[in-house]
């Protein structure tokens, strides 16, 4: 068997409709703004397949600096499918979790940006306490929060 040449995963992408919210709402969870810039062109539009493209972008990265959250407003061209509102069996990609400190902090941190709980924090196991929360925009979010040796 072949070795992998994968070196990491290197970002989440996600579409929004206002990147100064988004922004907010990733920095409440405890990412960091990495940078923001606009990117536009034919040459953008050949990597996605959209064509000419105008899109602004803010890249969030966790606090260990390993995963990264890619926010992307689209200007042109305009956005399309919406499945903000899709439920959590839903096919394709749907939610990014976090793991945190204090879930009921985060979640009651979290509610000042319109959060609101999908479900219930549930315990699982004596290892997680976990949640979902449609965000800022309605976007899915799970929250973990590690129980014992952390």
């Amino acid at each position: 068997m072949t070795k992998s040449k994968l070196l990491r995963m290197d970002n989440v992408g996600i579409a929004v409709e206002s990147l100064d919210n988004a922004i907010s709402f990733f920095e409440e969870i405890g990412l960091n703004l990495e940078g923001r810039t606009t990117v536009e062109g034919e040459w953008a539009g050949r990597v996605t397949g959209l064509g000419s493209q105008c899109v602004e972008i803010a890249m969030m990265v966790t606090p260990d600096g390993h995963s990264r959250l890619e926010l992307s407003r689209y200007l042109t061209p305009p956005t399309i499918s919406d499945h903000r509102t899709a439920p959590v069996n839903a096919l394709g990609y749907l939610r990014v979790m976090f793991t945190v400190e204090d879930i009921d902090e985060m979640v009651a941190k979290l509610t000042k940006y319109g959060a609101q709980l999908v479900g219930e924090v549930v315990q699982y196991e004596n290892s997680y306490r976990l949640c979902y929360i449609r965000g800022t925009e309605g976007l899915l979010i799970g929250l973990a929060e590690q129980l014992g040796n952390k």
